[in-house]
């Protein structure tokens, strides 16, 4: 089985505009309103892919109520730990071809509750083979909690796919207790390692970065270059993975859905080109949804075939 978490869930608000105006009403052509951040797109894609997957984390109020009510009725098995705060919403504008993006911090977790989420979490170990850990974490966890559940998987040996930035991502990778793989942009890049990245980057310059001592002990790095594709360090040999261009119709939930891509071929033992031309085209069929998280599995077979993966150290 394969389990998603999400420890701050939100209920994803996306309003899709010709043009934003400031200090002016904007009338909201399409809203869509989804179960949603990371972890939960994420669930969302390995079920379409019909696989075996549980979604976890931390829910609360109303708000919590309605995001396990939109599971139930997407057929997702879950088993969330209640919490007191109310569970958040996220806001995406959608304008042109630019995103605005509204983030509430979402529900402060008391230190009982954070307890019996650790306890919650050694209990789904017994039966998942792969974990997924997407997004940040709510008010009241210490930035190092990733670190406390990788030393529980690790212990067992089961594979965590983290897909998280920042400072709590910073302190995983600066602690002994590593990650099976993890997925930064180039802007997320620039931050772990203090240097300005940009789209010119020389490829010898981005291997030269991934060989950072702070990455030692990952067997996978998947760098996602956008448009361009992604580099990825896989057990010290490097691929380039080139995609097409495609017409983009909602891109929210793309790099969620390459990590179910990543998580799906994992399970299935695909080969290491397999694997990352899957993931980077569950990037792109979501990319071509209005539907957050979403993909189409004929889309996902159909550019799997159009993508160029080649070992390049």
């Amino acid at each position: 089985m394969i389990t998603t978490v999400t420890m701050n869930p939100s209920i994803d608000i996306a309003y899709t505009l010709d043009e934003l105006r400031i200090d002016q009403v904007n009338r909201v052509k399409t809203v869509n309103k989804t179960a949603g951040e990371k972890g939960l797109n994420v669930a969302r894609v390995l079920h379409l892919l019909a696989d075996d997957v549980l979604a976890t984390g931390l829910v609360g109020g109303q708000h919590g109520a309605y995001i396990k009510e939109q599971l139930d009725q997407s057929g997702i098995t879950h088993q969330f730990l209640p919490i007191k705060g109310e569970t958040r919403d996220s806001i995406a504008i959608l304008h042109g071809a630019n995103q605005t993006e509204l983030l509430e911090s979402g529900p402060v977790v008391t230190e009982e509750e954070q307890h019996k989420f650790t306890e919650h979490f050694a209990r789904l170990m017994e039966t998942t083979d792969i974990f997924t850990i997407s997004g940040s974490l709510p008010q009241g966890f210490s930035k190092n909690y990733y670190a406390e559940l990788l030393a529980l998987t690790n212990e067992k040996g089961t594979r965590v796919l983290l897909d998280t930035s920042g400072q709590t991502l910073l302190e995983v990778l600066e602690g002994k207790e590593k990650p099976f793989l993890i997925k930064p942009n180039l802007e997320e890049l620039g931050e772990l390692v203090h240097q300005t990245i940009s789209s010119a980057t020389s490829l010898d310059e981005i291997q030269s970065l991934l060989d950072h001592p702070l990455f030692e002990g990952i067997n996978w790095i998947v760098l996602s270059l956008g448009s361009k594709g992604a580099i990825a360090k896989v057990g010290g040999h490097f691929y380039q993975v080139t995609i097409p261009k495609i017409a983009v119709v909602n891109p929210v939930g793309s790099g969620d859905s390459t990590i179910a891509g990543l998580a799906h071929a994992l399970s299935k033992s695909y080969t290491i080109e397999e694997t990352l031309a899957f993931a980077m085209a569950c990037g792109m069929a979501n990319a071509q949804q209005e539907k957050t998280g979403w993909i189409d599995p004929v889309k996902v077979d159909y550019f799997r075939g159009e993508i160029n993966v080649r070992k390049i150290r």
